[in-house]
């Protein structure tokens, strides 16, 4: 007898929800370093120590995620996860305070994970897109929500931070909503021969291995803009409304040309390792600027070198590492490229004050890019084997 195909979930319902959390999220992470530090009274360092606790519970949840997502229902799995996102954002609205923000924060992170994980996880089981189109459209979403969310804390932070936790509760609630009645019994059927493969071990291959450490690499250099390049610009003579602009100008520039690579999908994804190559040297290559930044038009330069790296390199990861995957294992693979990305934003803001506290920023700024290209080459070399081998 045949197995019978699960339904699969509708494009809009996936970038739907995708657009949902994003926004919701962006409510409160770009809150947590201010609010702690000016609202609670901590130091930076504690901050700093929150958040790395937050990252890497994202890192856990990616895990934990992508291990369900393969070998339980992907619909739960994902309930779950924006269950504990629900419940620990509603939370915060009536307990904000110390310890319980960290506490509901990093429970938040947790869901987060499990999340993330899962959306791409049923990214890769759509079949009526190529999945770099599927990839390129959701990390623009992502952004967009990132606008979004970061528009709405301007407009609603003067009334309280309580409006900010309760949008963003509404937020993940709608999301709840939207998954239980669109994702519902959208798994994948556990047949004998899946469920054998889905027990195997994880084979992760060189070039995976490499451009996953890589992307660790890029994500901890790209962490100096969210946090030390802030103090840096001060100590160079700007002000704190010209590194604000800066995200003006990366979001801008993220809205503006992700829609124009998509329709170029079918040449990029012919072309996929050079597209990883040219977005992986233009964010490199954006740190080389720094060194030699003392006007502000140079910064934005620099910001835009970074962003179209960015936009051209980073969606190119899920879609190459989606190749290599196994179908049984598609979720854990991705679980890895979330839970790598996680990992870098958490060390990259400890790693980067400590190199500034022992030597200077252009030392930083000439490591990102002398590592950077390492790992670059690394990855290109393993990959070139592979394929040569092949």
């Amino acid at each position: 007898m045949q197995q019978t195909q699960p339904k699969q979930i509708k494009l809009t319902w996936l970038f739907l929800g995708y657009l949902i959390t994003n926004t919701g999220s962006s409510f409160i992470w770009p809150l947590t370093t201010i609010y702690m530090h000016e609202t609670l009274g901590e130091s930076l360092t504690t901050a700093g120590i929150v958040l790395f606790f937050n990252s890497m519970f994202i890192v856990i949840g990616s895990a934990v995620g992508g291990r369900l997502f393969d070998k339980w229902r992907e619909d739960v799995t994902i309930l779950f996860g924006i269950a504990l996102m629900t419940v620990a954002t509603f939370g915060l609205i009536f307990w904000h305070g110390w310890p319980a923000f960290p506490i509901l924060l990093v429970v938040s992170g947790f869901g987060s994970g499990i999340v993330i994980t899962c959306v791409n996880g049923f990214a890769t089981r759509i079949h009526t897109k190529r999945a770099s189109y599927i990839f390129n459209v959701m990390y623009f979403i992502s952004n967009l929500g990132l606008v979004f969310g970061t528009l709405g804390v301007g407009i609603f932070l003067p009334m309280g931070i309580q409006y900010i936790f309760s949008i963003a509760f509404v937020m993940y609630a709608l999301f709840f909503a939207v998954a239980f009645f669109e994702y519902r019994g959208k798994n994948r059927p556990h047949t004998g021969e899946r469920a054998q493969m889905v027990k195997d071990k994880m084979h992760i291959t060189a070039p995976v291995l490499t451009v996953l450490l890589t992307l660790i690499i890029i994500w901890i250099f790209y962490e100096q803009w969210q946090s030390n390049i802030s103090a840096f610009m001060l100590d160079e003579g700007l002000k704190v409304r010209d590194y604000s602009f800066l995200w003006t100008v990366n979001a801008v520039l993220i809205v503006a040309f992700q829609p124009v690579l998509t329709m170029f999908d079918d040449w990029l994804t012919d072309h996929l390792h050079g597209r990883l190559y040219a977005g992986f040297a233009l964010l490199g290559g954006s740190f080389l600027i720094l060194p030699f930044a003392h006007q502000y038009w140079v910064f934005v330069v620099t910001m835009a070198v970074l962003t179209l790296g960015e936009i051209v390199a980073l969606p190119a990861v899920s879609t190459f590492v989606d190749l290599t995957a196994p179908e049984s294992q598609k979720g854990r693979f991705q679980g890895l490229v979330q839970g790598c990305a996680a990992a870098g934003r958490a060390l990259g803001p400890l790693i980067g004050a400590l190199v500034i506290e022992r030597t200077s920023y252009r030392f930083l700024f000439i490591a990102a890019t002398v590592i950077i290209a390492a790992s670059v080459l690394l990855f290109a070399a393993t990959n070139f084997a592979t394929r040569k081998r092949a």
